[in-house]
């Protein structure tokens, strides 16, 4: 019921024209209105058998665009009603005792009666649905044809119930149950991850047509079926009149999900931060697409050097003073980390230390990040001490 409202839209026709142009499943859909639910149903059904809707609506519709008279059709020609105005001249009482109260109450809401009662479609909890192909697919695109129909439904699911796409899993089922001898699975699927919930089918779809890309069919599918595994609120998008908040092309998250898809999920990663004292241990490389629980910020009580080294450089020692073009002057320091044991006993070839750092000037290459290693007690009189060059300051 929508004329409360229809000036707010500028009419009927224009409110109309802006649901047709609003569809979101991409594909031709048809329409049609009337003074009830039921009305424009049955003015729907006639329009989709190619049948022009009568005038005089609804006496004249006919019985078989109403769903409440369906199951007694053969009764009702029989006894001569063919349109709607027919059955509602027959005798109420007798009406109701011989085809049940429902069909009465459908024309009473037809006419405008009583009131309309509808159930709320209540869609599941998950997105699972299933499409048998128009022929046997064999290759990548075939597949992602398909596919699409599966993701525009998918997309009104998820506007529906107000939900982004996380994870979906896309499954094909394979005709041949063995191929050059050798047994086959039924199925084969891939899984597409989003780094943040969307409802962008143009991005799933980019996604999902570069994993089919790379993979390989075992024999010609033909069912797909696309369900959801995991989805988050979805939040909207939120808008500005600012002209720098309104940047165009993709977003970043898009383009590591892109090349993840592409490359291969361990070729993209990122660094990520990890619980570790040691310096060339706080933070590892990880594939951006994996999830890893957060770290919480540590206020470093040292001062840290901008550049880290991949690898310690062995220093060069003159009467027990480090050089690294020329001799080193240590400004500030010592400050002591213990390295781990855990790493000794994977790595025969090193004893637990002590790290002394020091804060240290090169005549020829400014300011450095240096430290001393010291061995245990344990190991005191075994190893001298040697000095590491680890970080360099602009």
């Amino acid at each position: 019921e929508v004329s409360a409202c229809e000036r707010l839209w500028g009419g009927k026709r224009a409110l109309m024209r802006q649901i047709h142009a609003s569809n979101p499943a991409g594909a031709p859909i048809q329409q049609a209105q009337g003074a009830t639910s039921l009305i424009a149903l049955a003015r729907l059904r006639l329009y989709a058998a190619g049948i022009q809707p009568p005038a005089d609506v609804p006496a004249s519709l006919p019985l078989h665009t109403l769903s409440a008279a369906r199951d007694h059709l053969d009764v009702l020609e029989r006894l001569g009603c063919r349109t709607w105005g027919d059955v509602a001249r027959l005798p109420r009482g007798g009406l109701a005792r011989r085809f049940g109260k429902a069909l009465r109450e459908a024309l009473d809401m037809a006419w405008g009666l009583r009131p309309e009662q509808h159930r709320w479609l209540t869609l599941p909890d998950v997105f699972e649905q299933k499409l048998e192909l128009p022929a046997l697919a064999e290759g990548a695109p075939e597949l992602m044809w398909s596919a699409n129909r599966l993701l525009a439904a998918l997309q009104i699911w998820l506007r529906a119930r107000q939900r982004g796409a996380v994870a979906l899993e896309l499954q094909w089922t394979l005709d041949l149950k063995r191929y050059n001898g050798v047994d086959l699975p039924p199925h084969q699927s891939i899984t597409v991850r989003t780094a943040e919930p969307t409802q962008d089918m143009a991005h799933l779809r980019r996604l999902m047509s570069e994993r089919l890309a790379l993979t390989q069919l075992a024999a010609p599918a033909s069912w797909l079926r696309l369900c959801t595994l995991e989805t988050s609120p979805w939040a909207g998008a939120s808008t500005s009149f600012l002209p720098e908040d309104n940047r165009k092309g993709d977003k970043l998250h898009e383009l590591v999900e892109r090349l993840s898809a592409r490359l291969g999920a361990q070729q993209v990663v990122v660094p990520r931060a990890q619980a570790d004292h040691r310096p060339e241990a706080m933070q590892a490389w990880q594939p951006a697409l994996k999830k890893s629980a957060a770290v919480p910020a540590q206020q470093p009580d040292s001062l840290y050097p901008p550049w880290l080294l991949r690898e310690p450089i062995r220093l060069e020692t003159r009467d027990d003073h480090p050089h690294y073009g020329g001799k080193l002057r240590r400004l500030v320091g010592p400050q002591r980390f213990k390295t781990g044991w855990w790493d000794a006993v994977e790595q025969a070839d090193h004893s637990p230390s002590v790290r002394d750092y020091y804060i240290a000037e090169s005549p020829e290459a400014g300011l450095l990040w240096i430290y001393c290693e010291r061995p245990f007690e344990a190991h005191e009189g075994k190893h001298r001490h040697r000095w590491y060059l680890q970080g360099l300051y602009a």
